[in-house]
């Protein structure tokens, strides 16, 4: 056997490679390998070379932040540049209550841990305070929170742990606790000279500015994803007395689990002054401002290769759009996808800024706490003269139209058949291609998930459709921009654009959006890419179009932007103030650029199953046989 040759690396190759080398020898090579025990001896050389070989593969791949498969590996590669992966989150819900009692106290205080108890979807769940809240009685009545600022509670149990420093070096800090969320840890030292549980410590992310006296902790995510808390050494940080005592709580949640419960009952304890329990004359009713949401689980293998190599090529500094990106997940941790656009690229430019639009894991918008709060935190980190904006988040919903010829003599079930081709287009909606700043939907997999679901489907034809949706200020006079980012496909006749109905100020009638592109004098397209908007509606007697306003607006079908002007809707057919306005892009790959999130609409997408009565041999010479076309209709409304 060449020794130079090391790629054997499959059983039967190694075994062969090993008689090859033993029939090098004279005294073997008329040996029957195979009819004596000496088989069982080369089988054992070969599983234990096969063994060998496979966990040294495995062993140099888990050394590799890229290559690692195991979370514990992975994590720690990723904790040698100074990444922390995020933990789960809590789902909050505010709420406000009152509380009345018969005993003279000037305060009450809602104590840390558990308020109250939610229900969703046949499962209770608690929800809890990281640390007390004190508000002053008038009449022996205290109100927590109010309806412009309630108080938040976050699903989960309320955990406490202590530790008692001893000085050696190689003592740790863990916390017992898996499904931990970070965000609410409180860690209290109590030295010597300190009362009570002893001065709150506060967490960092990096030793920047961080002082020999500074009362500071970090934290890292260990095995069987715990977390060990990691105190100054007094040149970094304050260092620990010996003897001091560490008091640590927490809250463990159900992560993404726990969104939903919107009605909730009391379960938590108030004290008064003096820290004594009170009896309270009757069960607080707890009002909802907001339901529990934005609840996530704990940050993804992929994730965390994704983002720890640029959070670190970022030294914290917030510069490019990928630094923003990394810094934002950190920073609020509910972030999905982020879209970073300098203003040098805007039109007209805006120098000096930079417009963030940040697409939560649950939900659509970002809260105008959380906005301002993000703005804050990210001063730290960005350039002196750079200002940020966060702006509301823009969706590009992807429809689909789609008309598939199957096979009657393959399958029994239409309905079956048609559910399963919904679940396949599903299952790619959520799909790294798509939901996400930046996305790509690619037209030739979604035909290619069709006709893979089953041998039945023989073809299939579908459209693709573009939609934003227009958000109304109703009974106010308003100018409207929808930007698609994706170029228009222009039918001469018009068309293009169509909406769901509304009503305008003036006009009792449901009326729409249509368009009419821009022509020569020889009613041929004039080349600019422009056209008109109009509103119109039908007569209901004659089926007739009516134009209620000639031009409304303007379609830049190139850029693909619709410019509505001044107009007064008064109210939509949509619920929540909502008109939807749909295009036909030029090409059916649609993209996500710039601020605008891709998002596959499934609820919006129509599936029909048309027989292939060619194939089935119903008809053989394709007489009667039932064509789609790959164009769309001129429909005046929108579905």
């Amino acid at each position: 056997m060449p020794f130079t040759k090391f790629t054997n690396l499959d059983f039967d190759q190694i075994k062969t490679s090993i008689k090859d080398y033993i029939r090098a020898n004279s005294d073997f090579t008329d040996f029957d390998y195979e009819g004596s025990n000496f088989s069982i001896l080369i089988d054992t050389l070969a599983y234990n070379t096969y063994i060998t070989a496979f966990n040294s593969n495995m062993v140099v791949n888990e050394s590799f932040l890229d290559s690692a498969t195991l979370r514990e590996n992975v994590v720690s590669l990723a904790r040698n540049i100074g990444y922390v992966p995020k933990s789960r989150t809590c789902s909050q819900a505010s709420i406000t209550f009152s509380a009345e009692t018969n005993t003279t106290t000037p305060t009450m205080t809602l104590q840390a841990g558990l308020v109250c108890v939610g229900a969703s979807n046949n499962s209770s769940y608690v929800f809890s305070i990281p640390e007390s809240i004190t508000t002053t009685t008038t009449s022996g009545v205290a109100t927590f929170g109010t309806e412009s600022d309630p108080i938040t509670v976050y699903q989960g149990t309320y955990l406490t742990k202590s530790f008692t420093v001893n000085g050696s070096l190689d003592q740790r800090f863990v916390l017992d606790n898996s499904y931990i969320d970070t965000s609410t840890i409180r860690v209290y030292v109590k030295g010597a000279a300190d009362t009570g549980i002893g001065r709150e410590y506060n967490k960092v992310d990096n030793i920047l500015n961080v002082k020999s006296t500074s009362e500071i902790y970090l934290i890292q995510e260990i095995q069987d994803e715990k977390y060990e808390l990691l105190f100054g050494d007094g040149v970094f940080g304050k260092k620990l007395e010996n003897e001091a005592i560490i008091t640590v709580s927490y809250i463990i949640t159900d992560g993404i689990d726990g969104n939903g419960p919107s009605s909730f009952s009391w379960g938590g304890s108030i004290v008064n002054s003096v820290n004594q329990t009170l009896a309270l004359t009757s069960t607080p009713t707890i009002t909802t401002v907001s339901g529990a949401a934005n609840g996530g689980n704990i940050e993804s293998v992929d994730s965390i290769k994704y983002f720890a190599p640029r959070l670190y090529s970022s030294q914290y500094r917030a510069v490019t759009g990928r630094d923003y990106e990394s810094i934002i997940q950190q920073i609020y941790p509910n972030t999905e996808s982020v879209s970073v656009v300098g203003g040098e690229e805007l039109d007209p430019p805006e120098f000096g800024t930079v417009l963030l639009t940040i697409k939560p894991k649950n939900g659509e918008f970002v809260s105008d706490f959380d906005k301002q709060k993000l703005l804050e935190d990210l001063k730290q980190y960005s350039l002196a003269g750079i200002n940020q904006k966060i702006l509301d988040l823009k969706l590009l919903y992807v429809e689909l139209d789609s008309f598939v010829y199957y096979n009657p003599a393959k399958t029994s079930t239409v309905s079956d058949l048609k559910t399963r081709i919904s679940d396949g287009l599903t299952s790619y909606a959520s799909s790294k291609d798509i939901n996400k700043f930046g996305g790509r939907f690619k037209y030739s997999k979604v035909l290619n998930v069709i006709d893979e679901i089953d041998t039945a489907i023989t073809s299939n034809i579908t459209r693709v459709k573009i939609r934003r949706n227009l958000k109304a200020l109703v009974n106010t006079f308003a100018q409207y921009e929808l930007c698609y980012g994706n170029e228009f496909h222009i039918n001469p006749e018009g068309k293009n654009v169509k909406s769901t109905g509304f009503k305008i100020l003036g006009e009792s009638d449901t009326v729409y959006l249509t368009d009419i592109p821009n022509k020569n004098i020889n009613g041929e397209l004039d080349g600019s890419g422009m056209g008109v908007l109009s509103v119109v509606k039908t007569d209901l007697a004659s089926n007739e179009e009516i134009v209620v306003v000639k031009s409304a607006g303007t379609v830049d079908y190139t850029k693909g932007e619709i410019i509505l002007t001044t107009i007064n809707i008064t109210s939509t057919v949509k619920p929540n103030n909502i008109v939807e306005v749909q295009a036909f892009p030029e090409s059916n790959d649609v993209i996500g650029l710039t601020d605008l999130y891709l998002n596959f609409d499934m609820t919006n997408t129509t599936i029909n199953m048309v027989k292939d009565t060619i194939t089935s041999g119903q008809q053989i010479s394709g007489v009667g046989f039932k064509v789609t076309s790959s164009y769309t209709n001129g429909a005046l409304t929108r579905g």
